[in-house]
């Protein structure tokens, strides 16, 4: 793996673990913080891996935007840095892997966004989960747009309005995130869930995660045409034909890729 300042990857098997380990800065997303997360997606999603786990190190998940680099730059400097952020976050959802966000403690503002971002999510029980800027002078406009598609209006609303953090007990009730768990058994809840969520196909889940991106938030017909569409198409693959194969004469499955 290549060397980095702000964070470290791991390949472990059929997973690549991405950990943020810039804990003198809470995490915070400096330009070559996010840079580095980027190039790290970008080379798994490349890889034969079939899962992804975000985690960090040290007080806080991540705290968000550096201020002393936003403080640092003009308009359109501030522009291209969240412009940034957003392609992390759209790579996220791009890579074919399942991407689990291992949480093991508060995560604010566009550290929230990078949580409400992963496909699945798991946190320790102490961890904290907030939009702060509500309750400050910079408002959290680009992490609210993940937060929203996962938790609604009016629990984003109230997230974004106040600043207040919430549990992570609140979280998964919301949706933010799939489970809280004790934090000593946080390890072994997102390694079972990935387990679970990395059977079958590879490249059939592949597909199905992007398909599923692809026609949220859209209106029904236009998800139901593009859903259609696809799952028609994947019907012929050597996946599909091994799963409905095996499923029919009733013996396990032997995956083609």
């Amino acid at each position: 793996m290549a060397d980095h300042q702000y964070i470290s990857v791991e390949r472990d098997g059929e997973t690549v673990r991405i950990t943020m380990n810039h804990p003198e800065r809470r995490n915070a997303l400096s330009e070559p913080h996010l840079r580095e997360l980027l190039e790290a997606f970008e080379a798994a999603g490349r890889s034969d891996a079939t899962g992804i786990v975000l985690g960090a190190v040290g007080p806080a998940f991540s705290a968000g935007h550096d201020f002393a680099d936003v403080a640092s730059r003009d308009l359109a400097g501030v522009r291209n840095l969240l412009r940034l952020c957003t392609r992390l976050m759209q790579t996220i959802h791009e890579v074919p892997q399942v991407v689990i966000a291992r949480v093991h403690a508060i995560a604010t503002a566009a550290g929230c966004q990078l949580v409400a971002s992963c496909d699945l999510a798991v946190a320790a029980e102490s961890a904290r989960f907030a939009l702060p800027g509500g309750k400050g002078g910079w408002f959290c406009h680009t992490p609210a747009v993940p937060v929203a598609r996962s938790i609604g209006r009016k629990r984003l609303m109230e997230l974004a309005l106040t600043g207040d953090p919430i549990d992570a007990a609140t979280a998964a009730q919301w949706g933010l995130i799939n489970y809280a768990v004790p934090d000593a058994e946080l390890d072994k809840h997102v390694d079972e869930l990935l387990a679970r969520a990395t059977r079958g196909s590879r490249y059939a889940k592949a597909v199905g995660k992007q398909t599923l991106y692809a026609q949220l938030d859209r209106p029904e017909d236009e998800a139901y045409a593009v859903a259609v569409e696809v799952m028609a198409a994947m019907s012929q693959t050597p996946g599909a034909r091994e799963g409905m194969a095996s499923f029919l004469e009733k013996r396990a499955p032997v995956w083609p890729d």
